[in-house]
């Protein structure tokens, strides 16, 4: 008479094996986190941004048209503008017209705002230089959104530039 020998599995040996169920187990946990966290970080920003970019939408969208007409004005005038910084404490706008010409005898105020917060606003008066130049104190540390208005007796034209300094 024979014995067959027969095999118990040992326990041992399939203690630390990854089998299907734990792999699907991983893949449920990992995305559950990321889901979770994206949860937490849409509530933390719905409640702290009312959803109003400007303080005055609804007359901000009426006034478009009155802009885009502004726009239209502008570029049939063709004037154009080059904007520099001196040493970090003045900002040196040059306007020409249509031909390249300097336009001298012009009224230009502005203002420069920090383009991730509103303080820190400066107003600047520019003072005429010659040859279609105007120069205006101001303090450049960093950076900076131009928003400038050239007039003449009848025709205005607004430019905008961003300033960086180091």
């Amino acid at each position: 008479m024979t014995v067959a020998a027969q095999t118990v599995p040992n326990p041992a040996s399939r203690k630390g094996q990854i089998t299907g169920w734990h792999v699907l187990i991983g893949v449920v946990a990992f995305f559950a986190l990321v889901i979770a966290v994206d949860v937490v970080f849409m509530v933390l920003a719905y409640r702290t941004f009312s959803g109003q970019v400007a303080s005055n939408p609804y007359e901000a969208g009426l006034a478009f048209n009155q802009t885009l007409a502004q726009r239209q004005r502008e570029a049939s005038l063709g004037w154009s503008a080059a904007v520099e910084t001196e040493a970090g404490k003045a900002v040196v706008v040059r306007v020409l017209d249509r031909a390249g010409q300097p336009l001298d005898r012009l009224s230009l105020t502005g203002t420069l705002e920090r383009p991730a917060t509103e303080t820190g606003k400066q107003v600047l008066n520019f003072k005429p230089l010659g040859d279609g130049r105007y120069t205006a104190l101001a303090q450049l540390d960093g950076a900076w959104d131009l928003r400038a208005v050239a007039r003449d007796s009848k025709n205005s034209f607004e430019l905008e530039a961003r300033l960086v300094s180091r």
